[in-house]
């Protein structure tokens, strides 16, 4: 080996700034990197075509929402988001730069299944994903994101189905950083299923444990990385629901047990909560007392849903659209400190 295989001081030391801006007190992550199909199911609930300049008009108006840098640190970029500009002709990845948001890019290349399992799935992407990283951050991208999938059912997630996808995020995370990115680390544990809060505890500690033996083995630097989890909560379709105090309790339990302190922040990914509720239960965890990361946020469908429903794809709502955006990054900007009131909500009728 020569020394061009380890890091560099000065390139930890840029991972390490990075990280800790994409979690700043107050500030949290917007994710805007919807696949094609996803963003398309989005469009679809507003009757809007998902054509390449619905999607990027879209997206400038997220980007270009007034204020929102005081709230949002960095943006998840799609891959076509990525290549696009706004309508004046600046790239999107050098507009939100500078505004004062980072902007990222999402690297896997979705899900395959695991052969020998109940249905269970390993994210695909890592080959040739050392030349792609270059040119994202050749276009601008600071930081990446990577999303494991687990599920909990009948005898799931398997302990194979955990340690495929800790090695898989390790071995991203370390090609990231090799390549100047800060990674952010996405083992989600879907919300479907009648599972109970205690199963989704029990999981989320196996996973975590997994998780970070891979990290040290791969000799990822904590400090430059960003862990995106699920909150600890019961599956959507489970009789017993728990309140937002039991859900930030057992959520910061689990977490202290199994994320070293050296991991400068943990963004909660909203994963089907509703708007409020992804915002409550990150305010109720904040209020708990400190904690050895900052607990922030990473919302797509929490952050955009309503900005979305107002939109309606009419040009003459963009600035209403946008105001709707502010407000909601205004609540879990409030989260992060603890001081997040339900009286703070729009108001304004989904329905």
């Amino acid at each position: 080996m020569t020394d061009s295989n380890f890091l560099t001081r000065e390139k930890i030391q840029a991972l390490e700034s990075t990280a800790t801006a994409m979690v700043a007190k107050g500030k949290g992550i917007l994710a805007a990197d919807e696949s094609s199909p996803t963003i398309k199911k989005r469009f679809d609930t507003i009757k809007v075509e998902s054509t390449e300049e619905n999607r990027r008009f879209y997206r400038e108006l997220l980007f270009t929402a007034p204020e929102i840098e005081n709230h949002i640190s960095g943006v998840i970029l799609f891959e076509e988001t990525l290549r696009q500009s706004a309508g004046d002709g600046t790239p999107f990845p050098k507009l939100l730069s500078d505004r004062g948001i980072i902007p990222g890019i999402k690297v896997d290349k979705g899900l395959a299944l695991i052969p020998e399992t109940r249905n269970e799935k390993i994210t695909q992407g890592l080959d040739g994903l050392a030349a792609r990283l270059d040119e994202y951050r050749e276009l601008g991208a600071r930081f990446a994101k990577w999303r494991a999938v687990l599920s909990i059912g009948d005898h799931q997630p398997s302990k194979l189905c955990i340690a495929l996808n800790a090695h898989a995020l390790a071995r991203y995370s370390a090609l990231s950083q090799r390549a100047g990115l800060v990674p952010i680390v996405e083992p989600e544990i879907l919300i479907n299923g009648t599972h109970d809060i205690e199963a989704c505890e029990r999981v989320t500690q196996r996973t975590m444990a997994l998780l970070f033996n891979e990290l040290l083995l791969q000799r990822v630097v904590l400090e430059g990385m960003i862990l995106k989890p699920s909150m600890v909560t019961p599956g959507d379709a489970c009789p017993d629901r728990a309140d937002v105090e039991t859900v930030a309790r057992k959520t910061i339990k689990i977490f202290k047990r199994s994320v070293p302190a050296a991991v400068p922040g943990i963004a909660f990914l909203s994963g089907g909560q509703t708007s409020q509720q992804a915002t409550a239960n990150l305010n109720a965890m904040n209020q708990i007392g400190p904690a050895p990361w900052e607990l922030s946020f990473s919302y797509g469908r929490a952050l955009q849903e309503q900005p979305l429903g107002v939109w309606e794809g009419k040009p003459e709502n963009r600035a209403t659209a946008q105001a709707m955006l502010l407000t909601r990054a205004k609540c879990n900007g409030a989260a992060r400190f603890g001081s997040y009131t339900p009286d703070m909500e729009p108001h304004w009728d989904m329905g």
